[in-house]
């Protein structure tokens, strides 16, 4: 049984390479409201009634802007199977109200677990590229923080250059250790041919990584921010994550006082700037992956962490209504404009009257991200370091 399942498995991946259209629902399995519930209805207004969600049959997705998606893989921190983590966090976020209307959400279930690691990832691929390909954001409850590498995975097959955004307490780049969700980055940022245009790595704490370790990212001209650096200027996070298309947040990067699950340290990132870092990705109209990894549910304690990523789900839905009301920089009328020259450089910068938020031009006229802050040393003959870093890459 267990080769006949192999091979059924390993033909659906092939099928799903070889044609344009296929279903799904065959690498997927589906949800249980009423084991999620414990068998008690949910109320008026809470999004485990108001979701589409495959049980029976797959809802149409036709109108829906963001699609979860579990998938609870953990060979890759080489963690025994224990209680599936996606349907943990299910559980609490299903028990929040919904206040979005504008934003539609649909729970597809969790990915099959495939023979390999490497046919999970490629399940998970599939279906991301399926969602993705018909305008969708697409949420991944995991599962270990080495399933980023299936998000990669999916752009890179479509040779897709991205701007990508991790939040972690480490940074994945370890060479002395077999284990996928320890060293998982050297392939995401250093293998050929690459896909990488740009890479930020938000809230490393110093005495978990190896100076040299910084040194290597800072030549390869990407950009890490501290996790004292985050706390103090949260706001700065906001235009680092606007113009990413993935989005991996390993819960690693949050205190344990506020993720118990979370055992590698003490320290990190508050609940609510957990929060604040996913609504920011969800503002984001080009970010269309997000996930957030490394869950333990045997570590957790009152279910507090399951708890603290179903707010951070709900966040994300809030940046989602509100990055949809922002309009594009060619409409002019949306938009203050502020006209600098800063150390003999003229520049424009724009500011949002929907949200506040702002851009600055480039000598190639382009627009970047930037933050009020930016604004305030330009207006102080000062050159902007975020200037000068997207300079630099150029």
């Amino acid at each position: 049984m267990k080769e006949t399942g192999f091979l059924t498995f390993q033909l659906s991946l092939y099928l799903a390479a070889m044609s344009d259209m296929f279903n799904i629902e065959d690498f997927l399995d589906p949800v249980n409201r009423v084991v999620l519930s414990q068998d008690e209805s949910y109320k008026d207004g809470q999004l485990g009634k108001t979701l589409l969600v495959y049980e029976e049959e797959m809802p149409d997705l036709a109108g829906v802007d963001i699609v979860l998606v579990g998938c609870g893989e953990m060979r890759g921190a080489a963690v025994p199977p224990t209680h599936p983590a996606p349907d943990r966090i299910r559980a609490e976020f299903y028990q929040l109200f919904y206040w979005h209307t504008d934003v539609t959400i649909a729970d597809i279930g969790n990915i099959k677990k495939g023979a390999s690691l490497k046919d999970t990832y490629a399940a998970l691929k599939t279906v991301l590229a399926e969602l993705t390909d018909a305008g969708k954001m697409v949420v991944i409850l995991g599962g270990s923080h080495d399933l980023t590498l299936a998000q990669y995975g999916m752009y890179a097959d479509q040779q897709r250059v991205i701007d990508a955004v991790c939040v972690d307490a480490l940074i994945d780049l370890s060479m002395d250790t077999p284990q996928r969700d320890k060293n998982f980055l050297m392939e995401m940022l250093t293998g050929e041919p690459n896909f990488i245009k740009h890479y930020n790595h938000i809230g490393f704490q110093s005495y978990y990584v190896h100076p040299h370790m910084l040194e290597t990212m800072d030549k390869l001209r990407f950009d890490c921010f501290r996790v004292g650096m985050v706390k103090d200027q949260i706001e700065e996070m906001e235009p680092v994550i606007r113009e990413s298309q993935l989005f991996s947040f390993d819960i690693a990067a949050i205190a344990h006082a506020y993720a118990p699950s979370n055992t590698i340290t003490p320290n990190g990132l508050t609940g609510e700037e957990a929060c604040i870092l996913m609504r920011y990705a969800g503002m984001s109209t080009t970010n269309n992956t997000v996930g957030i990894y490394g869950y333990l549910p045997h570590k957790d304690k009152d279910n507090l962490t399951a708890k603290q990523i179903s707010h951070m789900l709900w966040y994300l839905i809030d940046g989602r209504a509100r990055g949809k009301r922002e309009a594009e920089l060619t409409e002019k009328e949306y938009f203050n404009e502020f006209h600098m020259a800063f150390a003999e450089i003229e520049s424009v910068f724009l500011q949002s009257k929907k949200t506040g938020r702002w851009w600055m031009q480039l000598p190639d006229k382009k627009y970047i991200p930037c933050s009020y802050k930016d604004y305030l040393l330009a207006g102080r003959n000062e050159i902007p370091e975020r200037w000068l870093r997207a300079q630099e890459r150029d």
